[in-house]
């Protein structure tokens, strides 16, 4: 993997691991999102008996990672974080995440959690440049299942230089599409990109993260530049294939590029 010091000083990419797993290279900030290390026929515990199978080889193991500035977890699933990730990752990597998850890491020993209500941030700081994180709140479970299923954000990531952001994205995390979602334009400003986390997924026959036309919907609300597709094959429990959202943002000719990365492809989070 390249040197994030070789990187021109705004170059944003993406590294995709597969299922939500990203290693980011903002600028000369690193972090690595929802680390799932699991190999194919594993299965991931998401509590409450219930589990599911991987499907596919994750394209990044822990030790193929970079040194790290953070990583940044939507949610305390085995799915996002897994038994891998707990035994393998150094205990001392700043995490920023939900309180609920936050706890649950200090339990297993991470010293450096970070834990963030809605639109609370956090920051790195290297240099000049600051890398600006916003916890969005998000939707796993509609009605009584939210009571079963682990607290989630999206975050916006924004790059700042001068007090002026030269970069913004944003990660959905495992919610459910929300009309509300709109306030992510709102309180921060217009998006570089957009990267949803989609495959439809079905917990106790319930959707529980977006599906093609969730997906859509959140690109017609957000209407980025640029949306980049995760978190859509890995698993049993994923009924929406990313064919169903590409489709559905033609169908609807959506604006903005899609651009779809391959597990182990690097793609520019630019426009």
């Amino acid at each position: 993997m390249a040197d994030p010091a070789q990187q021109p000083p705004d170059d944003v990419t993406m590294t995709f691991g597969g299922t939500a797993t990203m290693l980011l290279r903002i600028g000369g900030f690193t972090l690595l999102t929802d680390p799932n290390f699991l190999h194919r026929g594993q299965r991931a515990r998401l509590g409450y008996g219930l589990r599911a199978k991987r499907l596919t080889e994750p394209a990044l193991q822990p030790t193929q990672l970079p040194a790290l500035d953070g990583i940044l977890l939507s949610h305390m699933h085995g799915d996002h974080w897994d038994r891998i990730a707990t035994r393998s990752l150094p205990k001392d990597t700043p995490v920023v995440t939900t309180p609920e998850a936050a706890r649950c890491l200090a339990d297993r020993g991470f010293t450096g959690t970070s834990d963030l209500r809605a639109w609370q941030t956090h920051e790195f700081t290297r240099g000049p440049a600051t890398l600006r994180i916003t916890s969005v709140p998000g939707v796993h479970g509609p009605g009584p299942l939210a009571r079963v299923l682990p607290q989630v954000m999206g975050s916006v990531v924004e790059l700042v230089r001068g007090g002026e952001v030269s970069w913004r994205g944003y990660i959905s995390g495992d919610t459910l599409y929300r009309p509300a979602l709109g306030e992510v334009l709102e309180r921060c400003g217009p998006l570089d990109v957009l990267i949803p986390h989609l495959g439809g997924t079905k917990a106790l026959g319930i959707t529980v993260t977006m599906d093609a036309r969730q997906g859509a919907d959140l690109v017609e609300l957000l209407r980025p530049p640029v949306t980049v597709p995760v978190h859509y094959d890995d698993y049993d429990r994923f009924r929406s294939p990313l064919g169903d959202f590409v489709a559905e943002v033609g169908r609807r000719e959506l604006p903005g590029e899609l651009r779809t990365a391959q597990r182990g492809e690097t793609v520019s989070l630019r426009a």
